[in-house]
Parts: C-alpha cells; sequence; structure tokens
C-alpha cells in the first residue's frame, strides 16, 4: 500500500508518498512512472494541494441498496451519473464557500473516488481493475435546493459545480481492499458538536468500483487522473457555516474541510 499527494512548496508543485510526517519526493509522472528522488519533506512545511487533476469526474446518483431502498427508488440498469466541473476541485484543507448568489441550504455527500491510473476506453470488467491506480475520498457539495428549482431542467451540473464544491483527498491510496471500506462523513458543528452522520459500506454498492469503471469507460475514455465519484448513501445533510465536515476512509483517509458562508 502507498499514500501519494501532490504538494506546494513556495512556487514549486510537487508530488510523492505519504511516509508518517513527512513525504518522500518523487520525479516523473505519478500515473506513467516515476522514482523517488531522496528528498524528504516534512508534511508541516507544504501545502496539500488535491492529489491530482481530473480532467472529468463523473459522479453517481443511485448506487447503493440501502438508499434506493430507503427513498423507494428503483434500481438502474446501467449507472446514472452527471459530471462535477472542474473549477470545483479542491484540496484537503480548503475552505467550501457559500456562493454569494445563493441562500439556501449546502449539502455534504461523503464518497468513495476511483483514481484512474492510465488511459481507460471500452474495458472489460476483467480488465478493469488494471486501469485503476488507487482511491480517494470525495465530498459531493451540492446546493440542494436549486437542483430542482426549475420544473422543466433539474440542474445537477449547475448545484454541484460551483467553485470549491468537490474537495478531494488528502492522498491516493494503492493496494487496498476496496470491498472491505467504509465511507464515514462527521459534521463537526460550530458549537463543537461532533456527530457521525454517514457510516456504509463500499460493499452495498449497486455497481461496484471496478464493474462501475469498466461501464462507463465503454460511455467516454477516462483519463490518468480522472476520478469517478461512486455516490452516496444514507445520512448526507446539510452544513452549517462555521462547521466542519470530514469524510473519513478507514486505510484510504480523512478529508477535511470547513464551510464558510
Amino acid at each position: 500500500m502507498a499514500q501519494w499527494l501532490r504538494f506546494a512548496q513556495g512556487a514549486s508543485v510537487g508530488f510523492g508518498t505519504l511516509e508518517g510526517p513527512r513525504i518522500a519526493v518523487h520525479a516523473g509522472d505519478m500515473f506513467t512512472g516515476c522514482q523517488p528522488t531522496g528528498q524528504t519533506l516534512a508534511l508541516a512545511d507544504v501545502t496539500l494541494l488535491a492529489p491530482c487533476v481530473p480532467t472529468k469526474m463523473p459522479a453517481l446518483w443511485n448506487n447503493f441498496y440501502e438508499r434506493a431502498t430507503k427513498e423507494n427508488i428503483a434500481l438502474p440498469p446501467d449507472p446514472l451519473y452527471f459530471l462535477k466541473g472542474n473549477n470545483s476541485f479542491c484540496a484537503h484543507g480548503t475552505v467550501i464557500q457559500k456562493p454569494a448568489q445563493f441562500d439556501g441550504k449546502v449539502v455534504f455527500e461523503g464518497e468513495l473516488g476511483i483514481v484512474i491510473g492510465k488511459r481507460m476506453c471500452n474495458v472489460s470488467e476483467a480488465d478493469a481493475a488494471d486501469y485503476i491506480f488507487g482511491y480517494t475520498c470525495v465530498n459531493d457539495v451540492t446546493a440542494a435546493d436549486i437542483l430542482r428549482m426549475n420544473p422543466t431542467f433539474e440542474q445537477w451540473v449547475r448545484s454541484k459545480s460551483f467553485d470549491t464544491f468537490c474537495p478531494i483527498g488528502p492522498v491516493i491510496t494503492t493496494g487496498v481492499d476496496v470491498m472491505n471500506l467504509r465511507v464515514k462523513s462527521i459534521l463537526v458543528q460550530p458549537d463543537g458538536t461532533v456527530q457521525e452522520r454517514q457510516n456504509y459500506p463500499v460493499i452495498d454498492m449497486i455497481f461496484p468500483p471496478v464493474k462501475l469503471a469498466s461501464l462507463i469507460s465503454r460511455d467516454m475514455t477516462l483519463e490518468p487522473g480522472d476520478i469517478i465519484a461512486c455516490g452516496t448513501s444514507v445520512g448526507a445533510g446539510a452544513m452549517k457555516p462555521g462547521g466542519v465536515i470530514r469524510i473519513q476512509i478507514d486505510g484510504v483517509g480523512t478529508l477535511e474541510n470547513r464551510y464558510q458562508a
């Protein structure tokens, strides 16, 4: 298992693997080939960036049996997904900003992210695992009241693609048994109250990660660094200004961001 991250130090941007409180700096390309430089940096001395720069993020809706049952939604025959705008991607520690023109509720959705490692087009399920580099944490932030504000058109992309509306990271973890993972969302209210709002297993997915990557690759070519957000289960909810949301996947990482109005 390895945990990959990107960082900024002054004007330079680099990447490497997390080794306790230090980063083993690498040179080359995270996905196509790299080597350690021998340099290490203290994690405390750098600013974490999003762990990759996706060209796109397909994001799933209705991909968990428990949620479909609770909301009485029919199971989909094919993956149902939208795309998050690239402008929405941000890093661990970034402040999630309420859009200035919007006064409704802003919702967190804790999700597992599949990080693609090599160009993937029309790949079979049997071969799809070879194209997955690793996994990361995703917060699919949503301006919930915008989604169905217009009765003639559901605004999935707009409601989910405001700037800072997609924290990812802090790392990409490789070599994990993805089907044994659990996704947790922990909300820290402005008064310090801590609430676990989501705690659901990956194994409850209607389309599990490898199958999902295969099916989406039949619709669109996925590039190295692209992320598939696997959808969320029950428990997603609104954030209060000044609160902090943690998306925690034990064995993968903990993504933490504050929400600010």
